[in-house]
């Protein structure tokens, strides 16, 4: 029985090694001379663990120990929110709520002339909560038909949408990795902003396949989500916290506050391969399900209307033309 349970552990302790020999080396102190030492004295200790010590449990138990003094370690290390940030993340969104009256501070509204191009314009801007009518989500594709970047947009009957995107928060200089995503190298943040900036700075500067579905959920629900998330972006003001490739990215932590407000379906690899969220939220019929799939996808791509419609201010009127669900 210890010799199948030592068999069952093994790949847990090899997965647990391997993630804790790279926290040091990525997460470790800023001289790689010593991050590298670190990691290299962590997985030379564990093969000695495994080498000397018997039976083959307690080894385990040993190494348990000393794992769970590297997770310590880890768990220490605190996020900030004052960093040199890059221009498109270097203020943090902030929201107040008087009645129906939602006004956000630090609206990113950027115009763009390139990726890189742009002016830099951030806002002030109140939403009456009594006319907003929805919400949609919108899917943004750069490479894989796995991943998608995902942007919640909530609609209002007497202005422009209110966009918001869970992203990284970068430092000048800094690219992302998602690798490096599954460790403490950036922090949360949450882009509050108009949709001729989210959404028009993927489909018409980066390129990419972008759609738009409008949710088949009430305004009631809608409302609730977006103060959930207006809670979240706060707290985030005021305590910053980490982002995590699994568990917080742009998807997971929309599951997180639709939990919170108590409308999240069952936990489906979707949630993680989100290239195909699309296809998940046709099955639960929280999209337009009076076409076939494939003919929703197809209606749903806004990179036409998007790029002809490029810096108008009725952005986001237009490239909701035709489009299922509206």
């Amino acid at each position: 029985m210890r010799f199948l349970l030592g068999i069952v552990l093994s790949p847990v302790v090899f997965l647990c090694a391997g993630w804790a020999a790279a926290a040091l080396w990525i997460d470790g102190p800023e001289s790689r001379a010593v991050a590298g030492a670190l990691a290299v004295a962590f997985s030379t200790a564990t093969l000695a663990i495994f080498l000397v010590v018997r039976p083959m449990l307690r080894a385990i138990g040993v190494f348990a120990l000393l794992f769970a003094v590297v997770l310590g370690w880890w768990f220490s290390i605190a996020p900030s929110n004052d960093r040199q940030w890059e221009p498109s993340v270097a203020h943090a969104p902030q929201a107040i709520l008087e009645g129906d009256l939602l006004t956000v501070e630090n609206l990113r509204n950027f115009d763009y002339r390139s990726e890189t191009d742009f002016d830099e314009v951030w806002e002030t801007r109140t939403y009456d909560l009594s006319n907003l009518t929805g919400v949609g989500i919108v899917l943004s594709y750069w490479s894989s038909p796995f991943i998608a970047h995902t942007i919640m947009s909530w609609t209002f009957s007497d202005g422009p949408p209110l966009a918001i995107s869970i992203e990284t928060r970068k430092e000048v200089g800094e690219e992302y990795s998602a690798a490096l995503g599954f460790f403490r190298q950036f922090e949360l943040y949450y882009v509050v902003a108009d949709e001729r900036d989210l959404v028009r700075l993927r489909s018409n500067y980066r390129g990419e396949e972008v759609y738009l579905y409008p949710l088949d959920t009430t305004v009631e629900t809608a409302r609730k989500l977006l103060l959930n998330y207006v809670a979240r972006i706060n707290e985030l003001a005021r305590a910053p916290a980490w982002y995590n490739a699994a568990t917080h990215n742009c998807t997971t932590t929309i599951r997180h506050h639709t939990m919170a407000i108590g409308v999240s379906g069952p936990w489906d690899y979707r949630f993680l391969m989100n290239g195909h969220l699309d296809e998940l939220m046709y099955e639960e019929g929280v999209v337009d399900t009076s076409l076939s799939f494939a003919n929703l996808r197809a209606q749903s791509s806004v990179v036409e209307r998007a790029n002809d419609a490029d810096d108008d201010p009725g952005f986001s009127a237009r490239i909701r033309e035709g489009l299922p669900g509206t």
